[in-house]
């Protein structure tokens, strides 16, 4: 049985996603999310109203989950390395038909279409915030690093790595801190 308050929501969540997984968005429903969460669909419907708003929140929590994972190195590129790291471990946590299952989903789903946006804008859930605001205060980018940029940069070339089956390894991750990354934040280090 699922647990009450903060504890029942993350429960949820972590059902949600594991229904999301197995199913696929067009087979997923409040229904099969309450049957595996031993909970009551007034439960999940108290806390989201549709199942696009329990999806967004469920990849909103995994994707927070991640962002713990990230601690201060003491430096700029070996911050952006440990982030990058924890972007292909978050990557790598799930089945790479995910993502292409929502984006052709998002394609006759509006209501969809505006939970995964959302999801993907959420400028809380950049795992660039908290290593590029240390940057800032130690000297190494400017105050005025487009962070946004960055973060899209880096998971574009993530997602793209992914898709065409290359490895993520640590020399992949070093080529793009030190090749890409960096370069957008200190245009005239290089």
């Amino acid at each position: 049985m699922v647990a009450r308050g903060e504890t029942r929501s993350a429960a949820l969540l972590a059902v949600a996603l594991q229904v999301l997984i197995r199913d696929g968005y067009d087979r997923f429903s409040m229904d099969s999310v309450a049957a595996l969460a031993h909970a009551s669909k007034t439960t999940i419907y108290r806390r989201w109203s549709n199942k696009a708003e329990l999806i967004k929140a469920a990849l909103d929590a995994h994707d927070a989950s991640f962002n713990d994972e990230v601690f201060d190195t003491g430096g700029l590129r070996t911050d952006l390395i440990a982030t990058m790291g924890m972007l292909r471990r978050k990557a790598q946590a799930l089945p790479p038909t995910l993502y292409p299952d929502l984006i052709r989903a998002m394609e006759h789903d509006e209501t969809l279409s505006d939970a995964i946006h959302r999801h993907l804008a959420d400028p809380g859930l950049s795992p660039f915030d908290a290593p590029l605001s240390r940057a800032v205060g130690r000297g190494e980018a400017g105050v005025d690093v487009d962070r946004q940029l960055i973060h899209d940069v880096a998971e574009a070339m993530l997602t793209h790595r992914l898709t065409l089956g290359g490895p993520l390894d640590d020399a992949f991750i070093g080529r793009l801190v030190d090749d890409v990354l960096l370069v957008l934040i200190r245009p005239g280090a290089r």
